[in-house]
């Protein structure tokens, strides 16, 4: 589903499938892209139903939720480095990639 919304356009991919070692199998995934995409990259994105570790640790800089589309969505707070995006090069599928090796990386993490 794509819709604009307050400049936006936000991208909503149903039933997003998540890696082992979460308490669910998948989630709808939200992608807000400024009025500059391709050009700007995409900053953050959102998972509703929130996204929770079946070990019950917190998964860090996910503890934001906001309402986007008449739904509430925790927030993944993720921001490229400079350079990451190629402008011209990259796009949403390059974008996913980095959104699952997040999430890869979630999966996996150890408590400290």
């Amino acid at each position: 589903m794509v819709s604009l919304d307050g400049g936006m356009i936000n991208v909503v991919i149903p039933s997003f499938p998540l890696p082992a070692g979460f308490t669910l199998g998948a989630s709808d995934l939200l992608l807000r892209l400024s009025a500059g995409y391709p050009d700007v990259p995409p900053d953050m994105w959102w998972f509703e139903p929130a996204v929770r570790r079946v070990d019950g640790q917190t998964i860090a800089a996910t503890e934001s939720q906001e309402a986007h589309l008449g739904r509430t969505w925790q927030r993944w707070s993720r921001h490229l480095q400079p350079g990451q995006w190629r402008s011209g090069i990259d796009s949403i599928e390059s974008y996913l990639a980095l959104v699952r090796k997040e999430l890869d990386a979630a999966a996996m993490a150890r408590a400290a």
